[in-house]
């Protein structure tokens, strides 16, 4: 599995896992677990949940997933922007620690930007890390105007490792101006959602012509298209072993020139700037 750098300290696989809406149905726990596990097999180590996914159900399945692995897994968990205050971030994080069994989160995000000043949430995560609870921090869903001044304000020691954003080729919104911004920052992007909100990707015509050339499926295009950028990885969510395969699968796509010509005349990419897309 190709890797990437976090502030030039750490590597993680380029292509992670995400469990949004995993947990929900405990019928398919079991399947969820084995496909969790499966994946950390198949290099795709970095593993992303979030205190509210499914009221914390994620969590503890993601702890049951890492069970005796937890050394060779990035772990990824997020607290929600209404409990993002000095203490209700510290106390969010200690409660997703036991959730998770574990003693520390790899990378801690703000979930969405909310009423709490960043500042009080920038305060709360470097009392985590310096207290070894978390490795790295970051944010997700926020808009480049909100991450300037932090930028401006604080040295890169203290800057987010991440912003977690939707990117996808139903939504390149975040090609215009910002991704290019966020890695000149050392910010990376961890992306959300790339095969769309809708799923639709999977049966467009162009994917599929391309995918042939690649001797590859109309999803592993899509998914290579959006870890092509230097500095950006993503969270794609699988439950069935053939898609966990598939999506480690797209790590070894080089899309060419043409292909991503191809791509562009059929999702344009953006033109101007636009808000940004959240799901």
């Amino acid at each position: 599995m190709r890797r990437i750098e976090l502030f030039d300290t750490v590597e993680v696989p380029v292509i992670g896992q995400g469990t949004w809406r995993m947990g929900d149905d405990i019928r398919q726990r079991d399947a969820e677990i084995a496909s969790l596990r499966l994946g950390i097999d198949l290099g795709m180590t970095l593993i992303d949940t979030a205190e509210i996914y499914g009221g914390g159900r994620a969590e503890r399945l993601v702890g049951e997933a890492i069970e005796g692995r937890r050394d060779g897994v990035f772990l990824v968990s997020k607290v929600a922007a209404p409990n993002a205050t000095l203490e209700g971030t510290i106390e969010a994080c200690e409660a997703s620690l036991n959730r998770l069994e574990t003693d520390r989160i790899d990378l801690y995000l703000l979930h969405w930007r909310g009423l709490t000043p960043l500042e009080e949430t920038i305060e709360a995560f470097e009392r985590l890390r310096d207290d070894g609870k978390i490795r790295y921090w970051g944010v997700s869903n926020f808009e480049r105007q909100h991450l300037e001044p932090v930028v401006a304000e604080t040295e890169s020691a203290v800057r987010p490792a991440v912003n977690q954003l939707f990117f996808s080729l139903e939504e390149r919104g975040i090609e215009y101006h910002y991704i290019d911004w966020l890695a000149s920052c050392g910010i990376g992007v961890m992306a959300y959602t790339p095969f769309g909100e809708r799923g639709t990707l999977i049966d467009h015509p162009v994917l599929a012509r391309i995918a042939k050339r690649h001797g590859a499926t109309s999803a592993q295009i899509a998914l290579a298209f959006v870890i092509a950028r230097p500095g950006v990885m993503a969270i794609p969510k699988a439950s069935d072993p053939r898609h966990v395969r598939e999506n480690a699968g797209a790590a070894d796509i080089v899309l060419s020139e043409e292909d991503f010509a191809e791509i562009d005349a059929a999702f344009p990419p953006p033109r101007r700037r636009k808000p940004l897309a959240i799901i």
